[in-house]
């Protein structure tokens, strides 16, 4: 082989290990359908930690759209020099290190990655059970699930959110996607849950 087709085979190999996001990320159908892998482990995560695989996939949709390596936009001085970004949020759940390296304690967990759809759904419905359990949320209750994970715990508790009238509005926003969601998955989970319909 010679360097230049084993270039190309590198970087072939590189590209295809990149995750791509889902085409139509506002029907839970079409992405499950998709990424055929992923309904499994959204399934995994709503069995282990009780938060529904809508509430799940509409806050992983306000963080990243299904971006695995998203990351908060850089500042820029003057408009033309790239800066720092405004936090350490990372990947299809946008978790902070310490909020990640916090869950990776707490479970006894290692080499998950927030760039991985099943790590990624397990963290959030790891960090809603804990909104549950210290802030009384419901699991099912979107809307002020998501106002504590973004504000956090400590945040939340303070109403934070209330002198942020732009994150109510996203809240809402959260909520309708989870409720939408919820209708579209009625529609394909029996589809979804045959073992007939996978493409090999």
């Amino acid at each position: 082989m010679s360097k230049a087709h084993l270039y190309l085979a590198i970087l072939f190999f590189l590209c295809s290990c990149t995750a791509s996001t889902p085409k139509r990320i506002n029907n839970i159908c079409d992405i499950f359908k998709e990424k055929d892998d992923w309904y499994d482990d959204a399934k995994e995560s709503a069995k282990k930690w009780g938060v529904p695989i809508h509430v799940t996939m509409a806050i992983m949709h306000q963080e990243s759209h299904f971006v695995a390596d998203a990351k908060p936009p850089r500042r820029w001085i003057l408009g033309i020099i790239p800066w720092s970004r405004p936090s350490s949020a990372y990947g299809y759940a946008q978790a902070l290190d310490g909020t990640w390296q916090k869950y990776l304690n707490q479970n006894d967990s290692w080499g998950e990655d927030r760039d991985d759809f099943s790590d990624a759904s397990d963290f959030i419905g790891w960090y809603c059970t804990i909104s549950h359990r210290k802030l009384g949320i419901s699991k099912t209750d979107t809307k002020n699930l998501y106002l504590a994970y973004h504000e956090g715990y400590a945040g939340y508790s303070r109403k934070s959110y209330l002198k942020k009238r732009w994150l109510k509005k996203v809240a809402k926003k959260v909520n309708r996607k989870s409720k939408q969601y919820q209708r579209q998955l009625l529609s394909c989970k029996e589809e979804l849950e045959s073992t007939g319909w996978f493409f090999w």
